[in-house]
């Protein structure tokens, strides 16, 4: 077995657990997890997600790390090289080129939307400092959308400080962010979720988040658990493949997934306690989710909160974390390739794949007011491209990756990666074979309903 990366290593286990955490972890765990919780039956919809997580989630998470490790290059490589060790057809690489591509793609137009949190951020620090006040969120959120100079500006500055990052490298850039953001993260949000107890609404946000009810409980539930976890783990496009052919050999790769389970999971039940005594205690309306609460409606309540202003400086400031922290992990696989296939810089290629996410965030930018009126089969461009990625690349991506992983390699290559007893492995041999892909195709078809 390869013992280490032309890019780098991890220098532990828990750096590894870190950078994956914050690969999972973006702004879908910070609003979208409480948002679906609360919607769909509360403790309900958790025991569901959580059952969907053990069969759809961890298995392919282990699989990713798996073969990231076995390969120690980049995607497409890795499976290349372990199609060949299996005797495989090389048509297995696709996997690599279609994570690669849902992660360009993904980043383009997340890079976009993380530039409103930036913006917000620069708002409220300029409040703190004595700047105007946002009193009406609703117009200062439409003129942002209206503003194509503003919204590419900020774009590229999300875009500039995700490439700072992967063009350092493994230890001195990607190792050296997430020991930063990633306990910074976590600290913010156990300041926030102590906020909101302060307004005497903590318990009854909980209830609200995760009393059990069984009657708001349909398909369509257990339909949006399944693609919950899914996605909220970044699996399907490559990221957690690529990050685990940094893993040195002797460290558990279930013990590390099911941390990197447990810390996703746990950032976005906090994010519920933080966000909901807010929501409850100024009669906002929970079921405006995403960006209608988020950049309209919660500054209304900052505004009449004490310290109101700190808090938001803070809440808006977790949001571009979180976003940060996952699009590291987006840019790294596509520049990782670049650097194997020319032999250039990592520098230059991180370079290289930035300007063209950015290019291609253009055509986001430009979806809210100038080509506000383009649409592709009925959808807007950012519309259709997140469907493009999130609805269709990522879970073919992730049901291959199981497949490939249940049915083509060795078991002697993924039980002498993995280390499971007898029945560890035969369990997760036949969700990783039979159970994770059915959901996942599930999922999938949902997409066309």
């Amino acid at each position: 077995m390869q013992s280490s990366s032309r890019h780098g290593m991890w220098s532990s286990r828990t750096a590894f657990v870190l950078a994956a955490t914050g690969s999972a972890v973006g702004l879908g765990n910070i609003w979208r997890f409480p948002y679906m919780t609360s919607d769909n039956g509360g403790g309900a919809f958790v025991l569901i997600y959580l059952a969907c997580i053990a069969a759809v989630g961890l298995p392919i998470l282990l699989a990713e790390i798996m073969i990231g490790r076995h390969g120690r290059m980049s995607p497409i490589n890795s499976l290349g090289k372990v199609a060949d060790e299996n005797k495989a057809s090389h048509g297995w690489k696709g996997i690599g080129w279609l994570g690669i591509v849902a992660g360009f793609v993904i980043l383009s137009f997340y890079s976009v939307v993380a530039g409103w949190t930036l913006h917000y951020s620069w708002l409220y620090l300029k409040q703190l400092f004595g700047g105007a006040a946002i009193t009406d969120p609703g117009a200062t959120f439409g003129a942002l959308l209206a503003n194509p100079v503003e919204l590419t500006a900020w774009h590229a500055v999300f875009m500039v400080l995700t490439l700072g990052v992967v063009a350092m490298g493994v230890e001195k850039g990607l190792e050296r962010a997430v020991k930063f953001l990633m306990p910074a993260l976590f600290i913010l949000l156990l300041v926030l979720v102590g906020y909101g107890a302060t307004t005497g609404h903590l318990g009854q946000a909980a209830s609200f988040l995760f009393k059990p009810d069984f009657s708001e409980v349909d398909g369509s539930v257990f339909l949006q658990a399944m693609g919950q976890a899914f996605f909220s783990l970044s699996l399907g496009m490559c990221a957690m493949m690529t990050y685990g052919a940094y893993l040195p050999n002797g460290i558990s790769i279930p013990k590390i997934g099911g941390m990197v389970v447990l810390a996703d999971t746990g950032v976005a039940l906090l994010a519920g306690l933080a966000i909901f005594p807010i929501v409850i205690a100024f009669g906002l309306d929970p079921a405006g989710g995403g960006p209608g609460l988020i950049f309209t409606s919660l500054p209304l309540a900052f505004n009449a909160m004490s310290f109101g202003i700190v808090y938001g400086l803070l809440f808006f400031g977790l949001l571009s974390m979180a976003a940060w922290t996952s699009s590291i992990s987006l840019l790294e696989p596509a520049t990782a390739y670049l650097v194997e296939k020319t032999d250039m810089s990592r520098k230059l290629a991180a370079v290289l794949v930035a300007l063209g996410c950015w290019a291609l965030g253009l055509a986001s930018v430009l979806s809210f007011n100038v080509w506000s009126d383009v649409s592709i089969f009925g959808r807007g461009i950012m519309d259709f491209l997140e469907f493009i990625a999130n609805d269709l690349m990522l879970p073919l991506g992730g049901m291959l990756i199981a497949i490939f992983a249940g049915w083509f390699m060795s078991r002697r290559i993924s039980r002498d990666e993995l280390d499971l007893s007898d029945t560890g492995y035969t369990i997760w041999l036949w969700l990783v074979r039979v159970v994770s892909p059915a959901l996942v195709l599930v999922v999938l078809l949902r997409a066309f309903l």
